[in-house]
């Protein structure tokens, strides 16, 4: 299922931010991380959906969400999600973070003190140092990257991508990753998100871990060389009463490498079961 499309809009500060619903049930809000889209968490947001219901979106300046030049940093998506949970109406929400998914999510929680009632973290950017020598790359040299033809910038796109993944990606779904950062805008987007990191929003809130209350569910995959399974550690250290996962046969995109394995700790999580 590559057709993925987002129905619902909301504007954050005249941008438009697109967004999902699905399912029925108490509320779970789920959050992509960076360079994927609301589409690479499609298996656990259809896997939830039998049992919860799903508020998924696009983080402004990703996937179909508005493009335009502005902010998109880690400082600006916890309170678009920070608006969002008033949009939806919701105030404890379950809440599930991939990758700048997982930091949004910490921000949220901790820098715009909204509560949720249950929170996983998937492989997330939470412990500096962190980024790619490629990644760190970019975020030096951001306009010579921007200015590249359009076909070597996918060709590195599409290198860059396959890095997370642990095995080959097939190419549908490659395709689709590719997709929303392609174009004109697409492509001024991605560096855009890439130049616009700054580990200060980490910084922020890391010495916060230590505040959390709230029941921390941590999944790795075990082949990460984006984040590698050390930091997770290292959070789950951080993360009083947190619980730490290790998915086996999966890198950084463990969310499409092995989203079985992550629903079988993800479901009783979510149903108060026991998950040892």
């Amino acid at each position: 299922m590559t057709e993925w499309k987002l129905p619902e809009a909301y504007v954050f500060d005249g941008r438009t931010v697109r967004y999902g619903v699905s399912g029925d049930g108490p509320p779970v809000v789920v959050v992509h991380g960076t360079p994927w889209s609301s589409f690479n968490m499609r298996h656990l947001i259809n896997a939830i959906s039998q049992d919860f219901t799903v508020y998924y979106y696009d983080l402004i300046g990703y996937g179909q969400s508005d493009k335009s030049p502005g902010d998109v940093s880690l400082g600006i998506q916890n309170q678009v999600l920070d608006h969002l949970l008033n949009h939806w109406q919701l105030e404890n929400p379950a809440i599930i973070g991939h990758d700048f998914g997982g930091t949004t999510v910490l921000r949220t929680h901790l820098i715009s003190g909204r509560d949720f009632d249950k929170i996983v973290l998937i492989d997330p950017v939470a412990v500096s140092p962190w980024g790619s020598p490629f990644f760190k790359h970019v975020n030096a040299h951001e306009a010579a990257f921007a200015g590249v033809p359009d076909y070597i910038h996918e060709s590195i796109l599409r290198a860059y991508v396959k890095t997370a993944a642990f095995k080959p990606i097939d190419d549908t779904t490659l395709d689709a990753i590719v997709l929303p950062w392609t174009g004109r805008d697409g492509k001024a987007a991605f560096y855009r998100q890439i130049a616009q990191a700054n580990s200060d929003y980490t910084d922020e809130v890391q010495p916060l871990y230590v505040q959390i209350s709230t029941p921390v569910l941590i999944l790795w995959g075990r082949e990460d060389t984006w984040i590698p399974l050390e930091r997770g550690e290292v959070l789950h250290g951080m993360i009083p009463g947190s619980v730490l996962h290790v998915i086996p046969d999966a890198g950084h995109l463990v969310i499409e490498e092995q989203p079985e394995q992550l629903m079988k700790k993800i479901h009783p999580f979510l149903q108060n079961e026991d998950i040892t």
